[in-house]
C-alpha cells in the first residue's frame, strides 16, 4: 500500500470523512483540504486494483447485462451521439467492461469503428469472440506497449472506470495521449457529491477495499482534473437531478493551462455528514 498526496491539486493535507469508517469496515476516505476533491490516500498498484476488479467484482457483484446498467451505458451513446456523432470515427472505450456499449456504438445506429482496454482476460477473450479488437491490460499497461499510437483515436470514452483505478491522472493524461488533435473525450460517473441525496450513504460507499474505487467525483472536480489534463468542457449533462454525471471535452494545446476550481472542503466535510444522519435510517448498525 502506498499512502498519495491529493491527484487533482497535489497538497499532502487531508481531513478524514469520519462518517464513512461506519460503512468501510474502517478503511478511511480523505477530502483535501486544498481543492475538496475526495479520494482514497492509501492505494495498492495499478495491477492489484485490475485484478481484484477482474477477480472478485465482475462476475460476482458486478455485471453489464442488467437493465439499469444497460440504461445508463444507453444514456451515454445517446450523449455521445447528440454531441459528437460517432459514425467513422475510432473510438477507445478504456475499461471496456463485456463489451456491451462498444456493441452499441458499433452497431448501425452509431456507426463507430470501436477498440478496448480492459484488464479481465475473461471479458477481452468474450469481446474478440464477438469480433471487438481489444487489449488485455490496465490502461497502464497499454501506454507502455507498442500497440498504443499517440493521436490515434477520435473519441476516448471513459465509463464508471476514472474511480475504480490507482491514478485517475494517468488516465486522463494517456487519453490526451491517444487523442487526435481535437479530438474529445466522454467521462461518465455517478452524480452523488454536492447534489439531493440520491441513495444511502452505505450504498454510495460500501464495505470492500477501499483502493478500488479511490476516487469520488462531484461536478466541479470531475471538470477539474479534466481542465488539468487539458481538456476544455464542451458539453455537461443536466446531473443535479440525474444519477448520472457526464461530461464531453475537447483535447487543447498542453502549452495553455486552462483554470479550474474544486470544491470548498468544509462543505464537502459537511455534505458527508448530513448524508449519513439523513440516510443511516436506512442501515441500522452505523
Amino acid at each position: 500500500m502506498t499512502d498519495w498526496p491529493c491527484d487533482l491539486c497535489g497538497s499532502g493535507e487531508a481531513a478524514e470523512i469520519e462518517q464513512a469508517r461506519l460503512y468501510t469496515k474502517g478503511a478511511p476516505l480523505h477530502v483535501c483540504s486544498s481543492c475538496g476533491f475526495v479520494f482514497v490516500r492509501r492505494r495498492r498498484s495499478a495491477a492489484a486494483i485490475a485484478d481484484a476488479w477482474s477477480h472478485e467484482i465482475f462476475g460476482s457483484a458486478y455485471t453489464a447485462h442488467i437493465p439499469a446498467v444497460i440504461a445508463r451505458l444507453t444514456y451515454v451513446a445517446q450523449f455521445l451521439e447528440q454531441i459528437l456523432g460517432v459514425e467513422g470515427r475510432r473510438l477507445l472505450d478504456i475499461g471496456g467492461g463485456e463489451g456491451v456499449f462498444l456493441d452499441m456504438v458499433r452497431g448501425p445506429d452509431y456507426g463507430a469503428k470501436v477498440f478496448a482496454v480492459e484488464p479481465s482476460r475473461t471479458y477481452c477473450e468474450a469481446m474478440s469472440e464477438r469480433g471487438i479488437d481489444c487489449f488485455v491490460g490496465t490502461i497502464e499497461d497499454y501506454l507502455a506497449s507498442d500497440q498504443a499510437t499517440p493521436g490515434s483515436f477520435d473519441v476516448v470514452t471513459v465509463m464508471w472506470t476514472l474511480e475504480n483505478c490507482q491514478s485517475c491522472r494517468v488516465m486522463l493524461d494517456g487519453a490526451w495521449d491517444l487523442l487526435r488533435d481535437g479530438g474529445h473525450i466522454v467521462v461518465a460517473t455517478g452524480s452523488r457529491i454536492l447534489v439531493p441525496f440520491k441513495k444511502p450513504l452505505q450504498y454510495y460507499l460500501g464495505s470492500g477495499d477501499q483502493d478500488t474505487h479511490a476516487f469520488r467525483f462531484s461536478g466541479n472536480t470531475l471538470r477539474s482534473h479534466l481542465a488539468k489534463s487539458h481538456f476544455e468542457i464542451i458539453e455537461s449533462n443536466r446531473y443535479i437531478d440525474n444519477d448520472i454525471l457526464c461530461l464531453a471535452a475537447r483535447k487543447a494545446d498542453r502549452s495553455r493551462e486552462i483554470p479550474w476550481q474544486g470544491d470548498d472542503p468544509q462543505a464537502v466535510l459537511d455534505f458527508f455528514d448530513r448524508w449519513h444522519r439523513e440516510t443511516a435510517q436506512f442501515y441500522p448498525d452505523a
